[in-house]
């Protein structure tokens, strides 16, 4: 080999090795910059898809703090809430209506709901109805408020109470300023009776005090009101209304008052007149067959006029009876109608209402009684008191033969007394039959 080419193979040398020296020189210069910043070495790495999501959620988990504020819990507790419900991303990735969570953190922290805001949160029927009662309270004053103070909410029966005192006291107040009370007429096994009178007009009336213990029947009207059988019955004859004077033999019912523990009733008061007890009294302890025809003719048409509109009067004897006396030819009225009753056809009664002086006899044999034989057996009754001179009809004593009919009185009268005063129920004539009896002609 010559010197030439000797040399040529030195400088190729020479030259290979120096680019080998500079491209280590270069790796070396690359690695340590490499080394100083790992943030660059780490983007260029954004090339694989899968290493970019890997490195995305160590990232959010290493550079966000851990929150566990209060927010934070309600947040987590309301998504997890949304999950458990089905509210949250399922597989078929439906849409779903998104909630405020600021909304609902505020809402958390007040312990209060507006339900008229809609959330996508799927609320139960009973969880709208537990929040609605803390509204509802809240709203009464029974919840918390800013100044954390409760209001007492009044009780339904103290409410009720404090209505019907006002009611009562307003009822009250109306009939002390439509009429007057005045002295006492009477008084009874039901009530105590005074006269007095009607401002507008001066009408005279009576005005009967009933405690709410003596009213013993009752009745329930077709709207369910229940009443006193003797405001209802009342209320029937004159037709359903009140206020005006009637024609007929029952005295007319003006006006009345339920006072709770009391009940006042406002009836019209003939003058002149009297009950046909102190009307005997005054005419000598007894009476003229003649009037007391005339008397007894009208109490039984006034009973056959209750009998056909279905009332059972149960008590009508001599203090129930109002004569009046304005005129030569005195007037029946028929008054307290406390223990009547309305009739059913056929009915059987097995609780005994009336003067115990005067029971049928079939009560005594049978413990039942019915309202026509027994409001026969009073005709008989109020008949033999007018005519027997201090002498006051009993029935034991009658059935014992110690009362016995006067042979002073007429064949006709003495048969028309032992026709209602028959024993057996079944063979009493019937009020339609008085009427054609030949006396009362």
């Amino acid at each position: 080999m010559d010197k030439d080419s000797t040399q040529k193979i030195k400088t190729c040398r020479s030259s290979a090795l120096k680019t080998v020296r500079e491209s280590n020189s270069s790796t070396t210069q690359q690695s340590a910059a490499s080394a100083k910043d790992g943030r660059t070495r780490r983007t260029k790495r954004k090339a694989s898809p899968f290493k970019m999501t890997t490195r995305k959620r160590t990232r959010v988990s290493e550079s966000e703090p851990q929150n566990t504020s209060e927010e934070d819990v309600s947040v987590r507790i309301l998504k997890r809430k949304v999950r458990e419900d089905g509210e949250g991303p399922s597989n078929k990735k439906k849409k779903r209506r998104g909630f405020d969570l600021n909304q609902f953190d505020k809402e958390s922290a007040s312990s209060s709901m507006d339900t008229g805001r809609e959330t996508g949160c799927n609320i139960s029927v009973e969880d709208v109805s537990k929040r609605n009662g803390k509204r509802k309270a809240a709203a009464d004053g029974e919840g918390p408020s800013r100044r954390n103070k409760k209001r007492r909410t009044p009780d339904l029966k103290e409410i009720k109470e404090e209505t019907k005192d006002l009611s009562i006291d307003a009822r009250r107040a109306k009939f002390e300023a439509k009429y007057e009370q005045q002295n006492q007429l009477g008084e009874g096994g039901c009530g105590s009776v005074f006269a007095g009178y009607r401002k507008a007009d001066n009408l005279p009336v009576a005005i009967k005090h009933i405690p709410k213990d003596k009213v013993f029947c009752k009745h329930v009207d077709k709207n369910g009101r229940q009443l006193s059988v003797e405001v209802a019955i009342m209320l029937k004859l004159a037709g359903g209304t009140t206020g005006s004077v009637a024609t007929a033999a029952p005295v007319s019912l003006l006006d009345w008052y339920d006072l709770d523990q009391e009940l006042i009733l406002v009836l019209e008061r003939p003058i002149p007149s009297q009950d046909l007890l102190k009307y005997i009294e005054v005419n000598g302890g007894s009476l003229q067959e003649e009037e007391a025809k005339l008397i007894l003719k009208q109490l039984i048409d006034a009973a056959k006029e209750l009998q056909d509109k279905h009332i059972f009067h149960r008590d009508i004897k001599v203090e129930n009876i109002l004569i009046e006396t304005g005129s030569n030819v005195p007037r029946v009225r028929i008054i307290d109608f406390g223990l009547s009753c309305f009739v059913k056809k056929g009915s059987f009664y097995r609780i005994f209402y009336g003067t115990s002086a005067h029971i049928p006899p079939e009560w005594y044999s049978h413990c039942t009684y019915r309202a026509g034989p027994t409001t026969v057996w009073q005709m008989g009754v109020v008949l033999f008191d007018m005519l027997h001179r201090k002498t006051q009809f009993e029935t034991t004593k009658f059935l014992g033969n110690k009362l016995k009919i006067s042979n002073n009185l007429s064949k006709n009268c003495r048969d028309f007394l032992q026709m209602c005063l028959t024993k057996a129920p079944e063979q009493r004539p019937t009020l339609e039959q008085l009427q054609h009896h030949p006396w009362l002609r």
